[in-house]
């Protein structure tokens, strides 16, 4: 019976927040618009790789490379994050102590507030797709059922490990007034090892089983090479990501003490 209440207990603060989070976003229909717009890089690219596919040996044919970039796309739109930005300014500003007197850490909102927004930019997503489709209606395809599940589920992790990783970097905004400094180190590695710019199928052999070893081709390239059917190895690629969740889990709750040590200390 204390389980269930538990249970029930969660789920009324978890539709709570989403509720409330996802009319706030809703609010911002037009600025949400260029939110999507500035993440359609991979559209671009797509007509970048399928001339360069015509004219070259690679592993991916023209129309393969246009559904791949489609995923990446559609992969990047639900696995953007930004808490690093709203979590600096709160310790910035001083507001993260009101949030500190809530019995909910602060995490949760910032998750919230990114989980109810997927839903809020999905109309333009569909605009973008349908776009796409017409432009490039021989590379449209079905993916199997059981491809489109796995995909979904690494999609959610995946969104979990960016959201997990940028947070904790998040964390140094008790020491420097720049945290997204790092943010934006990393995202120069981001940005090339994680399938965004390239499939990893085209890197050199050593440098593709390398890079399968960090966090980036597991934010894309994994959930993608599910939804396409490319080689890759499922038990692997899962291992690594959890691994990589467990270690950004353990660095975000020390960081989180340390840091919260130091807030008060500041008078915050």
């Amino acid at each position: 019976m204390r389980y269930l209440k538990g249970s029930n207990r969660v789920w009324q603060v978890a539709r709570s927040l989403l509720s409330v989070y996802y009319a706030y976003m809703v609010e911002y229909r037009a600025e949400l618009m260029f939110w999507v717009l500035s993440g359609s890089l991979p559209l671009i690219l797509l007509g970048v790789w399928t001339q360069a596919s015509e004219g070259g040996q690679f592993a991916l044919s023209s129309i393969e490379f246009a559904r791949y970039f489609l995923a990446v796309f559609i992969t990047r739109q639900f696995t953007v994050v930004w808490v690093i930005w709203d979590f600096e300014k709160e310790v910035v500003e001083g507001t993260l102590s009101f949030r500190l007197l809530q019995p909910l850490d602060p995490g949760w909102h910032h998750f919230s507030t990114h989980f109810a927004e997927r839903g809020a930019r999905l109309p333009f997503i569909f605009v973008l797709v349908g776009l796409f489709a017409w432009l490039y209606p021989q590379a449209i395809w079905m993916p199997e059922l059981w491809r489109l599940g796995f995909y979904c589920i690494t999609l959610l992790v995946a969104f979990s490990l960016r959201f997990l990783a940028q947070y904790t970097f998040a964390m140094f905004a008790f020491w420097i007034e720049r945290a997204t400094a790092i943010e934006q180190f990393w995202f120069l590695f981001y940005l090339f090892l994680s399938g965004m710019v390239a499939p990893l199928n085209v890197f050199p052999e050593g440098i593709a089983q390398a890079v399968l070893w960090t966090p980036f081709p597991y934010l894309i390239y994994f959930p993608v090479a599910i939804l396409l059917g490319l080689q890759i190895n499922l038990l692997q690629g899962y291992c690594i990501m959890l691994g990589w969740f467990a270690l950004f889990w353990l660095a975000n709750r020390w960081l989180w003490k340390q840091g919260l040590k130091r807030y008060s200390g500041m008078g915050a």
